[in-house]
């Protein structure tokens, strides 16, 4: 399967006033799952249609393989069809009046394969998604799972060696979403088709990408593995748009008592790693704390951020806690275990190695 090259890649309106894209990079390895995610209008739906020819970016080149599909000067262009990709939308776009099996082989039809391969390939691929007893229904007597399904299978059974998704799960409820994702992952897996796919949902991103690139206003803020954007976010806007339940952020001044940062606001103080002492010192910044680094501690337990209890939301094996500390909402995730540790009053501590420290002006990571 190939890889995707990217360069300079703009899309500009208005006379280029208005940037969809503004000067996107990115390399996308073989067999790769990558994720493009963001919030709405940040460009990640711009970029994939480039990709797949939908849409002719202003300035920048695109190569899929060793092939140039858009070159900077525009005078290679290779028209969507002739790219072997294939593209499943948030849309399931069936064909209403053809079965599930003619929506499967209508592309193969188009190609002139023989009646045997086609129906090879379209049973193969219907097995793989457990769709085989569907193959003679009509769109109209499947359900949004089923149909989703249909749509990734009529995309795959044409063996694409680029294969392009935009929110195709956006449609589901959440049981069937989660199932959909799974079949997904594993039959990427086991295809090893390079894939880019599209969501705004970075719980979809954490699942299933191998690299998210996380976008905003037409630009990569930040790429990486999902334990990269999670642990080592890069900006507050990074921290902020990864992680469920969000991310706690707490502007706090900084003082340096016997070596170790400490960081205040109202009347608490937490205590940070002493790798950071010398970078914060007299500094003003923003700690984040992930909801599951609280830790719950005794009341009396010095150094701990002490609140009041406003919700407990329980989930099963765990529980989620708002809680008000200093005038500041705050939350945690803590083991359903602990949920008779969780009364009217709150005490937590964090790991100092695992707070987040931000600029206070610039929201760019600090690190010792």
């Amino acid at each position: 399967m190939p890889s995707v090259s990217i360069r300079n890649l703009t899309v500009a309106y208005n006379k280029g006033r208005t940037l969809a894209l503004d000067n996107f990079n990115l390399d996308v390895e073989d067999g790769e799952f990558c994720v493009f995610l963001g919030p709405s209008g940040c460009g990640k739906t711009t970029a994939l249609l480039c990709i797949a020819g939908l849409l002719v970016p202003t300035t920048g080149s695109i190569k899929i393989g060793d092939q140039v599909v858009i070159s900077e000067d525009k005078k290679t262009f290779v028209a969507p069809q002739e790219r072997n990709i294939a593209m499943v939308f948030q849309e399931y776009a069936l064909y209403p009046s053809m079965t599930v099996r003619g929506n499967m082989s209508f592309a193969l039809e188009n190609k002139k394969y023989s009646k045997e391969e086609i129906e090879r390939k379209v049973n193969s691929i219907a097995s793989m998604l457990g769709i085989e007893q569907l193959l003679d229904r009509k769109p109209a007597q499947l359900s949004g799972g089923q149909r989703q399904r249909v749509a990734l299978g009529r995309a795959l059974v044409r063996d694409p060696s680029l294969f392009l998704l935009d929110e195709p799960l956006g449609n589901l409820d959440a049981k069937l979403r989660e199932q959909v994702r799974f079949e997904l992952k594993r039959i990427q897996r086991r295809l090893g088709v390079t894939t880019i796919y599209v969501t705004h949902d970075q719980t979809e991103a954490m699942t299933l990408a191998d690299r998210i690139v996380l976008m905003r206003d037409g630009k990569v803020v930040q790429e990486g593995s999902p334990k990269d954007l999670y642990h080592k976010p890069i900006n507050t806007f990074v921290a902020g748009f990864v992680g469920t339940p969000r991310i706690n952020f707490l502007t706090c001044d900084v003082s340096v008592k016997e070596g170790r940062p400490y960081f205040a606001f109202g009347q608490s103080a937490l205590p940070g790693s002493q790798a950071l002492a010398v970078t914060l010192n007299g500094k003003s910044c923003v700690v984040g704390i992930r909801p599951s680094d609280f830790m719950l501690v005794d009341t009396t337990e010095p150094e701990a951020i002490k609140g009041k209890v406003e919700v407990v939301e329980p989930l099963g094996d765990e529980i989620v806690v708002h809680f008000t500390a200093e005038d500041q909402l705050l939350v945690g995730k803590f083991s359903a275990a602990d949920e008779e540790k969780v009364n009217e009053r709150i005490a937590v501590k964090v790991d100092p190695d695992k707070l987040h420290i931000f600029d206070a002006e610039t929201g760019d990571r600090i690190d010792g």
